[in-house]
């Protein structure tokens, strides 16, 4: 799942990564993850420069999922 791209997939190779001792892989996980949109990736493991460009690239994947249509559905959900 984790190379299909599933960024949950990712996120739990991360745990098992760092659990192993294996950090430097795991924050690579992570922030493949975020990459995907998973959310809640935070600083302070990485460099700033590695965060920032996880969170550009988190909210280019977060806008890459936004259209009319689910705009739409969204706002009928909320109706109800």
């Amino acid at each position: 799942a984790a190379i299909g791209g599933n960024p949950y997939a990712r996120h739990n190779l991360a745990i098992v990564e760092g659990k192993s001792g294996r950090y430097e892989r795991a924050m690579k996980h992570d922030i493949v993850a975020a990459n995907l949109g998973r959310e809640g990736f935070k600083a302070g493991v990485v460099s700033k420069e590695d965060f920032a460009a996880t969170l550009r690239a988190h909210q280019a994947a977060m806008d890459a999922t936004k259209s009319a249509q689910r705009e739409e559905a969204e706002a009928g959900r909320r109706v109800m």
